[in-house]
């Protein structure tokens, strides 16, 4: 496919670059000049063709729609500054169409994306064939979305909104040492995904007029673009759950992947800390699942063989409840 391509390219930039010799012998110019000419041309072309193939379908269509309306009020207006006498009318024409070609094209791809209403008849879900996932600031700061990416289990789009990076710039400039930490983190897992071959991830202006909390205005454009929304926050998890917008929610993927449990089984652990029942005892998997041990806390700094007696799912992860194998802790 890459070969044909670039066949394709050199077959055209061939016939253009003998068109414009033709043409600069024709007007009896320098055939350097009309080598040049199109050679201007054809790199112009190509790097349109370049910025197309990588631009949204919403975008590019505002942006031929604004570049031709642009062109048509440009060329009017400098129609009448030439029907008013210009000496220069030829080259105010010109002008007139070039400058209106350009503000038409840059407004249209910057200001027809919010066109929601619009854009929702005209892209609805399913057209393109790929869902939009909306990366929260939380899920960007947890940073396992890279690796998730990285691995290609989650294609994209992935598209991080403006204002995601605006209160990610905030906790990144906090007072607080750790919120600091955590802000700088989301930024380099940014620049990871944009790294990534073959992730595609874009930084969206896209916003929602009069609505100032960053989890609304996700939710709000979730639903215009039938997304769906990547986080680790389990308050947004729940409004976008009351509010019908599908969630990815990273937490509840790394508990689906850790290994089943049952009633019954035993395992090795050490225990830790106390717990915050008398007599308990806390000890952590290596998955960083929290296991409760009854009448373990005697065993503080010591590996222990407990028995599941029970399993607790939270919306922050696993509790596993045990109690001592035997009378004595089984060495490790």
């Amino acid at each position: 496919m890459k070969g044909a391509a670039l066949a394709a390219r050199t077959v055209v930039a061939v016939v253009v670059l003998t068109i414009g010799a033709a043409a600069a012998h024709a007007a009896s110019i320098p055939i350097v000049a009309g080598v040049t000419a199109a050679m201007l041309a054809i790199a112009f072309v190509f790097i349109a063709e370049s910025l197309a193939g990588r631009a949204r379908l919403d975008r590019l269509l505002w942006g031929v729609v604004g570049g031709v309306t642009g062109l048509i009020a440009g060329t009017v207006l400098g129609a009448v500054a030439r029907a008013l006498g210009s000496s220069t009318g030829a080259m105010v024409l010109a002008i007139g169409s070039v400058l209106g070609l350009y503000l038409g094209i840059a407004i249209g791809v910057r200001r027809g994306p919010h066109l929601t209403g619009l854009n929702a008849a005209l892209f609805p879900r399913g057209t393109t064939g790929r869902t939009i996932k909306l990366v929260d600031t939380s899920a960007i700061i947890d940073g396992r979305i890279a690796d998730l990416a990285a691995t290609g289990f989650v294609d994209g789009p992935l598209v991080v909104p403006q204002f995601v990076l605006r209160e990610l710039q905030q906790i990144a400039d906090s007072t607080d040492p750790r919120k600091r930490t955590r802000g700088k983190r989301g930024f380099e897992v940014v620049q990871r995904l944009q790294r990534l071959p073959g992730a595609l991830i874009e930084i969206d202006e896209v916003d929602v007029p009069g609505v100032t909390e960053v989890d609304r205005k996700l939710l709000e454009i979730a639903k215009v673009r039938s997304a769906k929304v990547i986080t680790t926050d389990y308050n947004l998890n729940k409004l976008a759950e009351l509010s019908g917008v599908a969630v990815l929610n990273v937490n509840e993927l790394a508990n689906a992947l850790k290994p089943a449990v049952v009633a019954g089984e035993a395992m090795h652990v050490h225990v830790l800390r106390e717990g915050k029942e008398s007599g308990q005892g806390i000890a952590y998997l290596d998955d960083g699942t929290m296991v409760v041990i009854d009448q373990g806390k005697r065993w503080i700094g010591q590996s222990v063989e407990v028995v599941v007696t029970s399993v607790l799912q939270t919306p922050a992860g696993r509790i596993i409840f045990t109690r001592l194998r035997d009378d004595e802790p089984g060495r490790a």
